[in-house]
């Protein structure tokens, strides 16, 4: 396995294909929900971890990598649809996820010579083909003689950095689950590969995962509204007839005048935001950590792609999307450990005007807090313009003013602990290659979140700039 770019080279070790072990007992087939139809059109996501082990090839490839895919084997057990395909038959048939006898997901161990202290320490801009090596490819679709499509939903790599650390990167089929369904699975391979390490240490009397087992029955979301399931079925077919899920993203060369960055935003920062937002518009609306980080990024966004962009006239448009998850929020209250999407889609829209003026920020707050605010209102809100969902999103992305919020502080990506601590840093790749912007919590903790884009290194030097000084203002402000 060779990328050419720079010094970045990785040698392959091994490729396994993982089966769920022990395996189900039977063909498992499992129903799409109207939630999981919009995610039909979602190319994959790309998550990175990055722990520090100083293990040595030997170490880790005779001992360490047989508990490893052993652990991931047990976790596919109980995650098996992961294992299995997306089955995209023709019209009027209706998609689903199926696990079949011998099904596996690909396993690739690779080495690096790249510089790991970079990868965990490196905020500041750099080459957003830097990471891509690291992000295990995700197998073709394959068709069978009826048209059927069969599409993979899982992909992991693990990638040693001799005496230094270990990457754990996954790709994935949103289609198959969301992010919390996805971490979960993380954490429950993590809670096994732990307690087979324990396990040894205690001649085997711990090895039972801490994590709680998937909830995998769809029949509470099935039917529980009949119409908007037949809105966004009949979406999927029209859109679904020509969809080529093999087209990813972009290839490295399409990557070449990016850079990527991670910038923080402390827990006093948002403190002083959200009197920074008050000051400028005292309107009373939703103003939570969610709302001022939101509205901080995507104001600063708007503002460094806008200015001096003569295309776009004052009155144009610029949008945010988001997602919010529904599990104990609908009237069906789907338990935290379910495996499958649960969640809504909104949008926000705010003016080039508006976001390139002076308080550009607070309109921003001002309209992802009134969304955020008729969501929490109940009344069936969260659901409130779902049949719009896929067509807008597909009409917002060509538009090409449409930035996307994934990931969130929620998630706790930095509790996913394999006994080496917590990562050292954590990645979503996929960024690099759409109009969208990573959150999570902040790896040294305290309540701050991080965000994680790309963009053309001049716009980056516009957004850092943007960012930094307006920190800097507000510094004065009580926390």
């Amino acid at each position: 396995m060779e990328n050419s770019h720079q010094s970045q080279s990785l040698k392959l070790l091994h490729h396994f294909q993982v089966s769920p072990s022990p395996p189900p007992s039977a063909v498992a087939n499992l129903p799409l929900t109207f939630l999981d139809y919009p995610w039909l059109l979602c190319r994959p996501m790309q998550r990175l971890f990055f722990y520090d082990p100083p293990l040595s090839t030997l170490q880790f490839t005779q001992t360490i990598l047989p508990r490893l895919t052993t652990s991931l084997s047990a976790a596919l057990h109980h995650f098996f649809p992961l294992a299995g395909h997306l089955i995209s038959p023709a019209p009027p048939h209706r998609p689903c996820l199926r696990y079949s006898d011998g099904d596996s997901v690909p396993l690739t161990v690779a080495e690096s010579g790249s510089d790991f202290d970079q990868m965990i320490t490196n905020d500041h801009p750099r080459d957003a083909r830097e990471l891509r090596p690291f992000v295990p490819e995700m197998p073709d679709s394959t068709t069978e003689p009826d048209g059927t499509k069969l599409v993979p939903l899982l992909a992991v790599q693990i990638t040693l950095f001799p005496g230094k650390g270990v990457c754990i990167g996954c790709q994935f089929a949103h289609v198959a689950t969301d992010g919390m369904g996805f971490h979960h699975f993380v954490k429950f391979w993590a809670s096994l590969f732990r307690s087979l390490n324990s396990g040894e240490k205690e001649d085997k009397k711990n090895t039972s995962p801490t994590v709680p087992s998937p909830a995998r029955d769809r029949e509470l979301i099935r039917g529980a509204y009949p119409g908007l399931e037949s809105v966004l079925l009949n979406q999927w077919f029209e859109f679904g007839s020509s969809w080529d899920f093999d087209s990813g993203p972009t290839h490295y060369r399409d990557l070449s005048d990016k850079v990527r960055s991670t910038f923080v935003i402390t827990r006093t920062n948002i403190e002083r935001m959200k009197l920074w937002v008050r000051r400028k518009n005292p309107t009373p609306f939703r103003l939570s950590a969610f709302v001022v980080t939101t509205a901080f990024i995507w104001a600063n966004l708007v503002k460094s792609q806008a200015v001096g962009d003569s295309s776009v006239g004052p009155d144009g448009l610029y949008r945010l999307s988001f997602v919010a998850d529904c599990r104990q929020r609908l009237q069906i209250g789907l338990p935290p450990s379910y495996l499958g999407n649960c969640l809504g889609i909104y949008y926000v829209s705010m003016k080039k005007s508006d976001a390139v003026g002076e308080h550009g920020f607070a309109v921003a707050a001002e309209a992802i807090g009134r969304k955020v605010e008729e969501l929490e209102s109940g009344g069936g809100g969260l659901l409130r313009g779902a049949e719009r969902w896929a067509p807008e999103w597909k009409e917002l992305s060509e538009e090409g003013r449409l930035i996307a919020i994934a990931g969130s502080p929620r998630l706790k990506v930095y509790e996913t602990d394999f006994g080496w601590g917590k990562p050292r840093k954590s990645e979503v790749v996929q960024v690099d290659c759409s109009p969208s912007v990573a959150l999570c919590e902040s790896r040294d903790g305290g309540g701050g979140v991080e965000v994680g884009l790309a963009m053309t290194r001049s716009k980056m030097e516009v957004f850092s700039g943007l960012f930094h000084d307006f920190l800097g203002q507000i510094e004065e402000f009580p926390a």
